[in-house]
């Protein structure tokens, strides 16, 4: 809630300091609006903090001296009446977004209001080790130095790690496709960039970003589910707020039970979800390879646009997986409650081409009222989605305090 300074008393220290702690507040959700909306004018920033207009033309003057924000006139061809300036996220206040997975280290420069300016895969011939991926992003950096020395502000780094991530200090905790178990990979790549890092697990980064700035923008409770190379996670967003859990555990919806004659997991327990639907099944079936993992999504579309075409054995593989993904989806309707569900990586291509059976099998098995309720949708912001979200953790301290952050390159 945003406060104007004018009806503010001091009943307790002094004056000055109740001033600036309201300064602060104001700054920071005038920030937040405009980083979640993408453009806002005065007036409507106005409307939604309730401070007057005096105010909040101190507040984004302020932003604007601070690189945080742009301000520029509207396209007045269709305004009626006094035009009102319109606020935008600053394009030159950055963070850099990193992703490790099994083949891959994906490393992106994005932007405040989630507009990634550039995003690169770099591929690894193996499993990389947590050192192999601090040098490799190192040396990614290295290239991007004298861009990011002129021309942006970088706050930090945020790191969506495919395991468990501790929330205090992120140490990954056991990250088991990578082979990875009390690995403190935030502090290595701190020392290494000398920058401050943020980590979280993959599915939960991917909740934040479709929260907000994707399918789930405006929605106080979702569920994702991510699919990737490293398996099945997931993340929840309850009244609005990510839920971690005690140690930042929270979300491990891949470990759900859907055969229980199925495979071993590595868990330890048979028949978990990830263990049952995978992305290496759906690309052997299409006869791609793990490089050509982007092209998943476009190959299953083209093979099942003629449902009358479509190979038995391709056909007989989504419908299994589809009824395996349908038993996590009815659990997440019946323990969560939510408002959407969205899934992603190849859940989302998977939904895309067995989008009834999956919906129809939820609305047939789980509880009345909560399934009344919920809707199923694939990702919408694609292979951009753990780059925005994870550079939401890195631009956390920002949003919360824009005065007070420290812009660690760049100017």
């Amino acid at each position: 809630m945003a406060h104007d300074t004018t009806a503010i008393s001091a009943k307790t220290g002094s004056r000055g300091n109740n001033l600036d702690d309201v300064r602060r507040n104001n700054l920071s959700t005038v920030l937040k609006l405009v980083n979640a909306a993408g453009s806002l004018t005065r007036a409507e920033l106005t409307r939604a903090t309730g401070l007057n207009r005096s105010t909040i033309g101190a507040l984004v003057a302020e932003l604007v001296s601070l690189g945080l924000v742009t301000e520029s006139d509207p396209d007045t061809k269709r305004q009626v009446g006094r035009p009102s300036l319109v606020i935008a996220p600053g394009r030159h206040t950055v963070a850099l977004a990193v992703n490790p997975e099994l083949d891959a280290v994906s490393i992106a420069l994005v932007a405040l209001g989630g507009q990634v300016v550039k995003r690169i895969r770099y591929s690894t011939v193996r499993i990389p080790e947590v050192d192999e991926v601090v040098n490799i992003v190192s040396a990614v950096v290295a290239g991007m130095r004298g861009e990011l020395d002129s021309a942006y502000s970088t706050v930090g780094v945020g790191l969506a790690v495919p395991g468990l991530v501790r929330a205090g200090d992120g140490m990954v905790n056991l990250a088991p496709h990578l082979g990875w178990h009390d690995e403190p990979l935030s502090e290595k790549l701190s020392a290494a960039l000398g920058l401050p890092v943020y980590a979280a697990n993959d599915a939960a980064v991917g909740a934040l970003g479709e929260s907000m700035f994707g399918a789930g923008r405006g929605v106080r409770n979702l569920v994702y589910l991510n699919g990737g190379a490293s398996g099945i996670g997931g993340g929840v967003v309850s009244n609005g707020a990510l839920l971690t859990g005690q140690n930042g555990y929270a979300g491990e919806l891949g470990h759900t039970l859907v055969n229980s004659n199925g495979i071993l997991c590595h868990c330890g327990a048979r028949g978990c979800l990830e263990t049952e639907v995978t992305r290496a099944a759906l690309l052997d079936a299409v006869g791609l390879v793990g490089s050509q993992a982007d092209e998943l999504d476009r190959v299953l579309r083209e093979r099942f646009a003629d449902p009358e075409g479509v190979d038995p054995a391709l056909a007989e593989l989504v419908d299994r997986q589809a009824d395996y993904l349908s038993v996590t989806v009815r659990n997440i309707v019946n323990l969560f409650n939510p408002e959407l569900i969205v899934l992603g990586g190849f859940l989302g291509s998977l939904f895309e081409v067995a989008p009834d059976r999956i919906t129809e099998a939820v609305q047939r098995s789980a509880m009345m009222g909560s399934r009344e309720s919920v809707r199923i949708t694939r990702s919408s912001l694609g292979p951009d989605l753990l780059a925005i979200g994870a550079a939401q953790l890195a631009f956390a301290p920002v949003l919360a305090d824009p005065a007070g952050a420290t812009l660690s390159i760049g100017a």
